[in-house]
């Protein structure tokens, strides 16, 4: 007998776990959630992707990935390293003014629910952090050859600090802060250090 072949794609499948994860959290979201959300039977998910907790793990993976790619060729492809971050940083923002469910960033968020708990997140979250500070390191670097970005500051101590305020706008996102002068104070701050 044959193995029917999966009638779904699977990256597809992952980007809505993303969604309902990122929306409900990992505690929050339960197996019937996921059945409804992505369109698949019980036994097609399990099959797949294993249990719910190596669901997350994959969907969260993925999310990482997606992120990674496109800060590298947004800083990579700048001709201004200093405009740029404020860019990055200026879309945070919208986002989370325009975030009607609060849902900050699915990566802080898991790092916040689950990492105290969860070794295989914590190694998750840590990893993701150590490679988005890479990322903004070598731009910081980048920026500061050209002279767009101030030397005054050791670069890895400057992508430190702007990763740590990156994340701390998602966390007031989360919470739910709509007023856009908040925003606009931490960035004036962040970006008088530049």
């Amino acid at each position: 007998v044959m193995a029917r072949t999966k009638e779904f794609n699977e990256d597809q499948a992952l980007d809505k776990a993303i969604e309902i994860f990122w929306h409900k959290g990992y505690n929050g979201t339960s197996a019937q959630d996921l059945v409804n959300h992505l369109g698949l039977s019980r036994s097609s998910l399990y099959d797949t992707f294993g249990d719910k907790q190596k669901l997350f793990v994959k969907s969260l993976k993925r999310y990482q990935q997606q992120n990674h790619e496109i800060l590298i060729e947004l800083l990579e492809n700048a001709p201004n390293i200093k405009t740029a971050f404020t860019d990055i940083f200026k879309q945070a923002v919208i986002e989370s003014l325009q975030d009607r469910i609060t849902k900050g960033c699915f990566m802080v968020n898991s790092s916040v629910e689950l990492a105290m708990h969860d070794p295989e997140i914590a190694k998750i979250v840590h990893d993701n952090q150590k490679m988005v500070e890479d990322i903004f390191c070598q731009a910081i670097k980048k920026g500061q050859d050209l002279g767009q970005i101030s030397d005054k500051q050791e670069a890895r101590s400057l992508a430190r600090f702007i990763f740590n305020n990156y994340s701390g706008i998602r966390v007031l996102a989360r919470s739910g802060e709509r007023d856009k002068q908040v925003y606009d104070d931490i960035l004036k701050s962040i970006f008088a250090l530049f």
